[in-house]
């Protein structure tokens, strides 16, 4: 598994605790605007590049299993997948060409089907981790059987590169859908979210959904047979395959129009862009500024110039929590103390207790995931 490369980088890490300084741990780069900006102390000399390991370790088709190096584009990955005819069915966003695989994983976020098949930390079967301590650690395996140390694989995703650098991992795959519908319907929020609830209680082939804008748009896949009674049953408007694939590409990677439109109101008018991630039976949300609905209502996302603080207060009066996704400004003092939720008492707690377990010098990312840490 590139033995050189872990090699150098296990000194690099040894020497980074003997001089007390840290690493940044970087692939594509294409995600370094979520969570908390990098600490100031970080020395961007000191950039420990994941895509220096890269390659697929091994590939069971037949056994839905992929092991990857953590430098691995997520671009090469997904067309070795597509060879077979399988894919990751939590569709990553990919937000710009470059991505890698650990960067995928560290950040821990899922597009448009979560809501049906599972987020990352679902299709994380085992990985290698290199931690703040120098040690090459493995936990995990290839197959969902293998309990030991599957927990601990599973809490790398969304990490942040807080507790190591992620050197590979093995994910679960699954074979893409025989066929795919993408309907359409005119519909308030109010009306849509209603709706969603109510299909949801049923056997229907629900792949995503979103709403903007008075339109929901839903797409339905697996059997063919199952596709077409679903969309006779549901009625709608279909929507063309190649037009309907640019859709959801867009919304799974932020580049259609309600985040072009967002990117444009961050950069001239100082907006923010909030994820607010909710239970799928909450109400509407009668908020300032606009909204895209994804997940059957569980993903909401808010592009307002609402404080912090009010729109925390939305989120938690309906059971959820807050994330500022995008912003011009990212510093603790602007967004209420963290970009991500603030953590309880005992949350907080566990967290510092893993990072000293996995690096009690702070080697790692210092400050990406919350401050402090």
């Amino acid at each position: 598994m590139g033995d050189v490369v872990l090699q150098r980088w296990t000194e690099r890490v040894q020497a980074a605790r003997s001089a007390g300084t840290t690493l940044l741990i970087k692939g594509g780069d294409t995600k370094e605007f979520y969570g908390e900006p990098r600490a100031p102390e970080v020395d961007p000399a000191e950039v420990l590049d994941t895509r220096e390991l890269r390659g697929v370790s091994s590939y069971e088709p037949s056994e839905l299993v992929v092991t990857v190096r953590a430098g691995t584009l997520l671009s090469d990955l997904e067309a070795c997948l597509a060879e077979k005819g399988q894919f990751l069915a939590f569709e990553p966003p990919r937000f710009a060409p470059g991505g890698t695989v650990g960067g995928m994983v560290a950040a821990g976020l899922s597009g448009p089907s979560r809501a049906t098949v599972g987020c990352v930390r679902d299709f994380v079967l085992g990985a290698t981790l290199l931690n703040g301590r120098a040690e090459l650690l493995s936990f995990g395996g290839q197959v969902m059987k293998n309990v030991a140390g599957y927990d601990v694989s599973r809490l790398l995703a969304g990490s942040m590169g807080m507790l190591g650098v992620i050197c590979e991992v093995s994910l679960k795959v699954l074979p893409q859908p025989t066929a795919s519908l993408t309907l359409r319907f005119d519909m308030d929020q109010p009306v849509a979210l209603e709706t969603l609830h109510a299909w949801a209680g049923q056997a229907l082939p629900l792949s995503a959904s979103a709403w903007w804008d008075g339109a929901l748009v839903l797409r339905l896949a697996g059997a063919e047979a199952a596709v077409k009674a679903a969309a006779q049953r549901l009625g709608g408007d279909v929507i063309e395959a190649a037009l309907a694939q640019r859709f959801w590409g867009g919304l799974r990677d932020h580049c259609d129009d309600f985040f072009l439109h967002a990117d444009r109101a961050i950069a001239q008018e100082g907006a923010c862009l909030w994820r607010l991630s909710l239970p799928q039976t909450a109400p509407p949300l009668a908020l300032s500024g606009e909204q895209l609905i994804e997940w059957g209502g569980g993903q909401r996302w808010w592009l307002t110039s609402e404080s912090a603080a009010a729109v925390r207060r939305a989120a938690t009066a309906v059971g959820g929590h807050a994330t500022l996704f995008r912003a011009r400004d990212r510093r603790p003092s602007f967004s209420g103390g963290s970009v991500f939720a603030p953590l309880s008492t005992p949350l907080e707690k566990l967290h510092r207790q893993l990072k000293r377990a996995f690096d009690p010098e702070g080697v790692f990312n210092p400050g990406r995931l919350y401050p402090g840490l």
